[in-house]
């Protein structure tokens, strides 16, 4: 299918003129080109669990959230900080900024081989190590940037997952320290952490199971919760099929993986089609077909080779 959805008319005459390409489309396209002709820009790293199993994608008004997939599994609590004498109840962490946040301090511990990760001085500094721009940016998005961090910061998050004849399972919170102090941001003062420590149970098990991510692509996919789900999962899970001829995905399957939040099935379809596009645009070596019923996942080198990285990958049964 086209990458973006169908081809707009040529400029002949009586047609419409061609649409200009909007700022998420010019960012995929720059993306694929570096992706295809440089070497990865940097090697990030994300959990193989949340990999599979992304957090929520929308504001959920429960405590608690779950998703599965297969003999992997993610439930997430929302918890309490501790603000000016009182445990301050946080919701639970949503969106593409918990998920970025995730996989720059999940690959900052990886590559240093530290628990404890510098967020910097501001909300602004954090920002920029994320790559969002922060230039002329709302207000309003600082302020909802720090509510999904302190929601992150105070989540307790349980992993399960089977390897082989082994059950697995992580009761921890992914983050066990959060500091923070009074600053200035234009004219507000508001908390901010400088440095945040990762659990030991999640840490010790995030050495063992890390995914290696491609940062440029990450970076261009950073406006959906959705395509950065997807990505992560392709590149956790097609190199990892040994078929020649691939292994069929349902619409069931996916649903219950990726579509939670999606009450009409036919919405989710459309969507997931459109993020699929997306992120193949940004993983060039993907292969995977779009046929009735399904996907048909094929085996496919993952975005970062193996022998580049130092992370021992948790072995896995034949797909």
């Amino acid at each position: 299918p086209p990458l973006f959805g169908p081809p707009q008319p040529s400029g002949s005459l009586g047609a419409p003129p061609l649409k200009p390409l909007t700022s998420v489309q010019r960012r995929l396209l720059d993306a694929r080109a570096r992706l295809v002709q440089e070497p990865p820009e940097r090697v990030d790293f994300l959990h193989a669990v949340l990999c599979q199993v992304g957090m929520p994608r929308k504001p959920t008004a429960g405590r608690s959230f779950e998703r599965r997939s297969g003999a992997a599994s993610m439930l997430l609590e929302a918890g309490r900080l501790w603000r000016r004498g009182g445990w301050v109840e946080q919701p639970l962490p949503y969106g593409t900024r918990p998920r970025l946040v995730m996989v720059h301090i999940s690959g900052e511990a990886v590559r240093r081989r530290a628990r404890e990760i510098e967020v910097g001085h501001s909300m602004r500094d954090f920002l920029r190590m994320l790559g969002i721009d922060v230039n002329g940016g709302p207000r309003g998005g600082y302020t909802m940037f720090k509510k999904q961090m302190e929601a992150l910061a105070a989540c307790r998050l349980m992993l399960g997952m089977s390897i082989g004849e082994r059950d697995i399972t992580l009761d921890a919170k992914p983050i066990t320290r959060f500091e923070a102090w009074l600053q200035h941001e234009g004219e507000q003062r508001v908390m901010w952490p400088g440095v945040m420590e990762l659990s030991q149970e999640f840490y010790d098990t995030l050495l063992d199971h890390a995914v290696p991510l491609d940062h440029t692509a990450l970076a261009a996919l950073k406006h959906s919760a959705l395509t950065l789900d997807l990505y992560t999962w392709l590149a956790h899970r097609l190199c990892r099929v040994r078929k020649a001829e691939g292994v069929t995905v349902r619409w069931t399957s996916l649903r219950e993986q990726f579509g939670q939040e999606y009450s009409d099935p036919r919405n989710f379809k459309r969507e997931f089609r459109q993020a699929l596009r997306q992120t193949l645009a940004v993983y060039p070596d993907a292969r995977v077909d779009d046929v009735t019923g399904g996907l048909v996942l094929k085996p496919s080198r993952p975005p970062i080779a193996k022998t580049s990285v130092l992370v021992t990958l948790p072995a896995t049964t034949p797909g």
